[in-house]
């Protein structure tokens, strides 16, 4: 039963990649750019308007671990807390190890880190809704990851 509800924790991990990817690529840059626009444009504030979307990914999350235990649906409770891991990897891997809002993380040099760096970087080129790309937040295009691949054995060799 334990593994059972690890697999149903992990599906809701997963899954929340592909609800991120299109919510940031349909919503955040389509009807709620307003909301989203403040993260594209380089400020010196702690908070923007974009973080009102981590209170609109946590509601899910927290009802399915509130629902779940109240009326003993342990499936619930293990999405909800697939969600709610998803969204302190969000919090970690975007906020702090990509943005810098905390300077933690910052001198990594794991290629699969770098990748992910490098594609946000990538989507933040464009400081309007249009013509963005790579919305993913823990997948992005297998050429990121190959590019960084390639680099991390170039500068190992020149060492």
């Amino acid at each position: 039963m334990m593994f059972l509800n690890f697999l149903i924790m992990l599906s809701a991990f997963l899954f929340m990649e592909g609800v991120a990817w299109f919510t940031h690529k349909y919503v955040m840059h389509g009807k709620l750019w307003n909301l989203h626009e403040d993260h594209h444009v380089h400020q010196n504030r702690m908070f923007q308007k974009n973080d009102f979307f981590a209170l609109f990914f946590a509601v899910p999350g927290w009802l399915g671990i509130m629902l779940g235990m109240l009326y003993a649906i342990n499936f619930l409770v293990f999405v909800g807390f697939g969600i709610t891991f998803y969204g302190i990897a969000y919090f970690v891997v975007h906020d702090i190890f990509i943005h810098q809002r905390f300077r933690i993380f910052s001198k990594s040099d794991n290629f699969y880190l770098r990748a992910i760096r490098k594609a946000h970087k990538v989507h933040h080129k464009h400081l309007n809704k249009d013509g963005a790309e790579c919305f993913g937040m823990l997948l992005v295009p297998f050429k990121y990851f190959k590019a960084e691949w390639q680099s991390g054995k170039m500068r190992a060799s020149n060492v």
